[in-house]
């Protein structure tokens, strides 16, 4: 069993993964889930440019975007700049960035969403990803046995305001 690599909490039940890691020494040799402290977001946006920045940004946008009654990630911040800024994949707060494969069947209480279809299609035609994927369109595909979601990359052209919407609700659908 691969044990997930990235940042966030350890005990995460929300996990989005990505092809790529911050490009900074103390990143590189990453052997689990590391809990950000705050303040750490800011300085990896500053570090590893604009593409950093819109990652973390469009996370923590689609959390807040999130049903209320289904998830309560946001219920502390009165904005997703203020949740990314003081909670966003810190521990205690239940979410992850993940830079490894999910594994899947482990445990159904977790939500997996891959962001990319070029990602999501190299895992499975390497054999990394076992999943049931029902493609709803060239973009968003959804697996509800394994609660996995495949959506374009974390980046405002791609994952659009309109596109975390309807991400959003596929995530209620998988929770409830």
């Amino acid at each position: 069993m691969n044990t997930p690599i990235g940042f966030g909490c350890p005990k995460f039940d929300f996990a989005i993964y990505i092809n790529n890691q911050p490009n900074m020494i103390e990143y590189q040799n990453l052997d689990t889930v590391l809990s950000l402290t705050q303040g750490e977001i800011y300085s990896i946006g500053q570090a590893c440019g604009n593409g950093w920045r819109k990652i973390f940004n469009v996370y923590a946008k689609l959390l807040f975007a999130l049903n209320n009654n289904d998830f309560n990630y946001c219920k502390s911040s009165d904005t997703w700049q203020k949740y990314r800024d003081d909670y966003l994949l810190q521990n205690n707060y239940r979410t992850a960035l993940l830079f490894n494969p999910p594994v899947l069947n482990s445990n159904l209480e977790i939500l997996h969403i891959i962001c990319g279809r070029t990602y999501a299609k190299e895992l499975i035609n390497s054999g990394k990803l076992l999943a049931q994927l029902i493609w709803l369109d060239d973009e968003f595909a959804i697996d509800k046995k394994n609660k996995l979601i495949i959506c374009p990359y974390l980046d405002y052209r791609q994952l659009s305001n309109i596109k975390i919407e309807r991400l959003s609700k596929m995530l209620t659908e998988l929770k409830t």
